[in-house]
This record gives C-alpha cells, structure tokens and sequence, in this order.
C-alpha cells in the first residue's frame, strides 16, 4: 500500500512575531522541555558523553554517544547543506526564538532564526515567513553588520531573495560573500539558485564545480546533477542523482535525493519509474509532499485519473503552491470538467494576489495561465518585464515565446522559442512550442521534427497539450516525397535580417536528436533581436493559419558563454 504523507508538523500562530514586530514570541509550551541554548550545546554534550565513558566499566568498552535531539538534527543538517526535517526545523525555530529573546544581541542565532524562516516559508508554501525572516536577518546585521564578519545574514538574505525568485538580488548577495569569502561554501547553492533563475547557466555550471570542490557529498552531488540536466546531459544528471541518492542519509536529504530521481524519470517521459520513485520518497519521509505532487503527475500520465485527483487534492490543500493549484486546474480541464478547473483557476488567481502582496515573484506561473487560460496579452507583458529585468531563463524565453503566439505574434515569439530550446533543457514543452509556432509559420518541415522530438522526449508532458502535439503531427502529415526542396515553404526567400536562427540539431536525423549537445554549452545560442511585419496565429497549438503583423521592442543580452565542461564535484581548482 502506497505510503501517504502526514500533515506537516507547523509552528503555531503565537510563535510567529507579528509583521512589523522586533520581538519574538516563546515557542509552544510542549515544546519547551526539549529546547536547548545554543551556546551551552556543545558543553553538555561533551559533559554527558565524558560522564558515561566514565562511568562504564572497562570490560564494557565505550558507551554509544547519545541520540541527537531535534535541534541538533536540524543543526547538522545545515552544517552539511542537506535538507532537514520539517519537524526538527520547527524545533530549531522554537530554540532560536526562545534563545533571542534573552539574547537581543546575538547576531549568529539571529541569521539562524531568520534562514530557517526562510526555509520554512519555501517548503510550506507560506510567504508570511518570508517577511519574518527579512525582519530576523536585518535584527543580525544591526547586531553585527556583515562588514564585520557576519556573512551569513547575507547569505541568508540571498536566500530570502532567491525564495521570492528576486534572482538578481540573490545574485548579488551571493557574489558579495564570494567576494568577501571565497571559501565560503554557503554563499554558492544561493549563487547556483540565482544564476540558474537569471539564465546565466555557464556561472551556474561553475559556481556548481566550486561549491563540489568545498562540500562533497550528497549536496554537491545533487547540485551537479542539475547542473548537468540544465545542459541537456540526461545520462550524466539521472548517475549523479542516483549517486547522491545513496550517499544521503538522513530521511529528509533521502527523500529530497529520490524526488530528483522521479523529476527526471518523469522528464524522460517514464510514468511508472518516477511513480516508483516518489512512493519512495514518501516512504523515506512521509511530509515531502513535492514528492506526492509528483505522484499526481505521474499517475495523471499513466491515466489513474482518479487517483491523480485525489492525490493533487490532498497536496493543494496542504501545499498551495501555485504551479501545482495550474497543474489541477488543466489536469480537470482535460477531463472534460470545466466548472471544477474554474473553481482551481480562481484559486490560483487568489494565490498569486496574495503571493505579489507578501513580495513573491510568480509571474512565470501567472504568464503561463494567462497565455493559455486568460490573457495572452497579460502574459506577454509579464514576460516582457522579466525578460527586460536580465531575467532570461529557458523557462523565462518559452513562455515568452508561447505568450506571444497565443496573442497573434507567432514570427516574433520564435526567435524566443528556439533559444529556449536551444540552451539544452531537454523539456518537451520547449519542443512542441517551437514546434507549433512553426507550424503556424508553415515550416511545415522544423515544425514537423520538433513535435516528434516533444513527443518523443515525454509522450505525456501535459494532460492538456501533449494531445494537441499529437493532433498537430497527425494534421502535417507525412513529408512530402521528393526531398527537402519538395518540402520549402512557398514564397519568397527571407532577406537576411528576417533568416530565422537555426541552432544545432535541427535538420538532424533523430538519433542526433538523442545525443546530448556536449559541444554547446548552456545558456549559448543567438540573441533574440527585434522583427517587423511578423505574422501571428491567434489559433490553438498547431495552427498553421497565420494574421497580423506586430513590432518587437524586446531589450537583447547574451544568454552566456559556454558551459564549463563537464566535472565530478570536486575537480574544479579555480574560484568563479
């Protein structure tokens, strides 16, 4: 029987300082008895351990050190990078807010208060945190101001500003650390996080080699694996996650291990391994519930519907985050349930209020239901200000792309759609984008390969739009006999400002298509410029017709230089 996850452990209201307050609360009366200070910890443990190997008598040999509390479980967590539990975090906010209240001065517990905040807000979907964690670092800093050596405020305040996906401001407490502290290891999974939500994925790959060579071990091993899925290298990301999966230890880091397992098993378009996958990691820890929307997603593909449901349910309710309330609301649509995806989507618009409110930055989710549920128009303005904000993604370029086709601007949104593929995530959606948008271009012949390779990488990518990939495929047809020349769209030949990019891969046989692009690094590729006298398509997915002409005022910059190549963690020598 498949393990369902428990509600997760949750701080009550009164732990929780009121917004705008500079005091905190005592944690919760049961839990008092458990709480320890921080400063004397490692003096009573030390005590403990020497009285017990005194007192066992010499034909007994040495005593087994004590059991870990709570607290002492969270702390170790953090000190090796790995996710802790949700209820040893509770325990740790509990400690450290007890501790400041008689130690308003106390700079290091103050940061530690204020990233678990942080971690809290990011794993329960709750952006109140968010607000008390700014409030805790900025009590640090005031107690010792990062210029003297308190760098962990900043790197928590990193980590505060990539939570809210504010890439550039994480990026920049980051690199104030690097700067400052070179061998700092802490500063580089906020650095990681940040150039990877900027686009930036050559300083991604290389702020990953570093933080390998500071801290091995399951987190480098984890960090590398996604460096190594942003790139394209499905085999190299799915070794070194089942590599990092058997070094990780504590249930928490375990279950985080084999949920990346399932995210790429389910990316390779292999239901019933990613459900395997998931179902472990709840067993591992039953509160990881990304891990049950995962398994929604996974039995959504294998057509256990009703299941699916229930399971995306249950994970709404105890874990609103918006992309999963989108993921519900589509996966009714697709059943032909229209007034229950309505209820979903006024649920998601309600989520993204309140996300703005609080300082969170969801507007790829919101452009993404804007483009295809809303206002496309909505979607691309969206899209326009992250895009002019140095936000660059791939995921930022194909929702571009996507929004502007939906709105009728099908040759403009292309050139996004193809940097979006052409940075070597190997995502379905990209694919069928392009796709479809060439299709409504009458490239008959790209748009052709590029929905088999959607279909191809993840026959069930979207319960909504992998059946209009397919009803698109069907509708182009087979090529045409006689060659590529029989196959050229008609009219005249593009001048040379309007010769659409070409990147690599396209044209290729489809066991090219299969090989990772090793030779090309992440984040490479030519930058979008500016069209005129475009045509669009206003159509679903997979139209060919095409109207209208549109201007493009989109601010250019380099995605990045080529990827560093590929290392274990541990083998890079030089500092980014």
């Amino acid at each position: 029987m498949d393990a369902k996850p428990q509600q997760n452990p949750e701080p009550p209201p009164s732990t929780l300082p009121p917004q705008g307050a500079t005091s905190v609360p005592p944690p919760p009366a049961p839990m008092r008895t458990t709480l320890r200070r921080a400063a004397f910890g490692a003096v009573a443990a030390a005590v403990l351990v020497a009285g017990a190997v005194i007192a066992v008598p010499d034909d007994e040999g040495e005593a087994a050190p004590p059991a870990q509390g709570p607290v002492a479980r969270a702390e170790s967590a953090a000190a090796a990078g790995s996710p802790a539990s949700l209820s040893d975090l509770t325990a740790l906010i509990g400690d450290r807010q007890k501790w400041v209240e008689t130690h308003p001065a106390d700079a290091p517990s103050w940061a530690v208060l204020g990233t678990a905040y942080v971690e809290w807000g990011r794993r329960a979907a709750d952006s109140a945190y968010y607000t008390r964690a700014e409030q805790a670092l900025q009590r640090s800093l005031a107690a010792q101001p990062g210029e003297r050596g308190n760098v962990q405020a900043w790197v928590g305040l990193g980590a505060l500003a990539n939570a809210r996906n504010d890439f550039l401001a994480g990026k920049k407490w980051g690199e104030t650390v690097r700067s400052r502290q070179p061998k700092e290891w802490t500063a580089y999974p906020v650095l990681i996080d940040a150039y990877n939500g900027l686009g930036e994925y050559a300083a991604a790959a290389r702020a990953t080699e570093k933080f390998g060579t500071l801290r091995k071990g399951a987190p480098a091993l984890a960090r590398t694996s996604e460096m190594y899925r942003n790139q394209g290298w499905r085999e190299d990301a799915l070794a070194t996650a089942q590599e990092a999966a058997d070094l990780a230890g504590a249930p928490a880091a375990k279950a985080a291990a084999l949920h990346r397992l399932g995210d790429l098993a389910a990316e390779r378009g292999e239901p019933a391994e990613a459900l395997a996958q998931y179902d472990a990691a709840l067993r591992t820890d039953r509160g990881h519930l990304p891990s049950l929307a995962g398994r929604a997603r996974a039995l959504a593909a294998l057509e256990r519907t009703d299941e699916a449901l229930a399971e995306y349910r249950t994970v709404t309710t105890k874990l609103p985050r918006p992309e999963y309330v989108l993921e519900l609301g589509e996966l009714y649509e697709s059943l032909g349930l229209d007034g229950d995806a309505r209820t979903q989507y006024t649920k998601l618009r309600d989520l993204l209020t309140r996300a703005r409110t609080a300082g969170v930055d969801e507007s790829l989710t919101e452009a993404r239901f804007e483009a295809d549920h809303g206002d496309p128009e909505a979607a691309v303005e969206l899209m326009r200000t992250e895009w002019a904000a140095q936000r660059r993604s791939a995921a930022v370029s194909d929702t571009l792309a996507w929004a502007l086709h939906r709105a009728g601007r099908s040759e403009e949104g292309m050139q996004y759609a193809e940097r979006a593929v052409e940075t070597g995530v190997r995502d379905a959606s990209y694919a069928y984008h392009l796709g479809a948008i060439e299709s409504a271009l009458g490239q008959d012949g790209p748009a052709r390969g590029h929905l088999e390779e959607a279909l191809r990488t993840n026959p069930y990518f979207s319960p909504l739009a992998a059946p209009l990939a397919r009803e698109a495929l069907d509708a182009l047809g087979e090529p045409a006999a006689g060659g590529p020349e029989a196959v050229q769209p008609s009219g005249p030949e593009p001048g040379p400002s309007q010769e659409p990019s070409r990147g690599p891969g396209k044209g290729a046989d489809k066991e090219a298509e299969k090989e990772p692009r090793r030779e090309q690094g992440a984040g490479s590729g030519p930058e979008p410029s500016a069209s005129t006298g475009s045509a669009g398509s206003t159509g679903s997915a997979g139209s060919a017709a095409s109207a209208g002409s549109a201007g493009s005022d989109d601010p250019t910059g380099a995605a990045g230089a080529s990827a560093a190549p590929r290392a274990k963690p541990g083998a890079a020598t030089a500092s980014p």
